[in-house]
């Protein structure tokens, strides 16, 4: 299907249509890895997420915004893969990680604390690039960061 007509395709299933935004995720030792990700800012774009995905290329992802930083719990109801959550607060710093989450299931997975945002990727990819919670997240929502310019 092409781009366009996918679109009109999602509109007319009643499924939400997401903004796509460069984000980074530099570790502690200073390793920046690129991605591109859809931002989920509505309470409709959050309920929906990555249910109904089938696939998910390594560099993509879903950033999920809040106002303020809130008590988040996700879970994987209709979610097809296997994903990592990265929960990030408002300096952009990861403060918990769960990794390779359960595809369908209805369990909680929440952070201890309060955070303004939730970061979704392919499962693994925590591990494969060495990502730990206090890396920091570079996009516009955390402390006017700026991801650069073609990254």
């Amino acid at each position: 299907v092409v781009s366009g007509a996918w679109s009109d395709l999602r509109a007319q299933s009643g499924l939400q249509t997401f903004e796509r935004e460069a984000l980074i995720i530099e570790t502690a030792q200073g390793v920046r890895h690129a991605f591109t990700v859809e931002v989920a800012v509505t309470p409709e774009q959050k309920a929906q997420g990555l249910m109904f995905r089938r696939t998910l290329a390594p560099d993509a992802g879903m950033l999920f915004l809040y106002r303020i930083e809130w008590p988040v719990a996700m879970w994987m109801k209709n979610t097809y893969i296997p994903l990592d959550m990265l929960f990030i607060g408002r300096d952009g710093r990861i403060r918990d990680i769960a990794e390779r989450t359960v595809p369908g299931s209805l369990q909680a997975i929440a952070p201890d604390a309060p955070v303004l945002a939730v970061l979704e990727l392919n499962g693994g990819t925590v591990e494969r690039l060495g990502i730990k919670v206090g890396d920091r997240v570079i996009h516009p929502a955390f402390q006017g960061e700026q991801a650069p310019a073609g990254q």
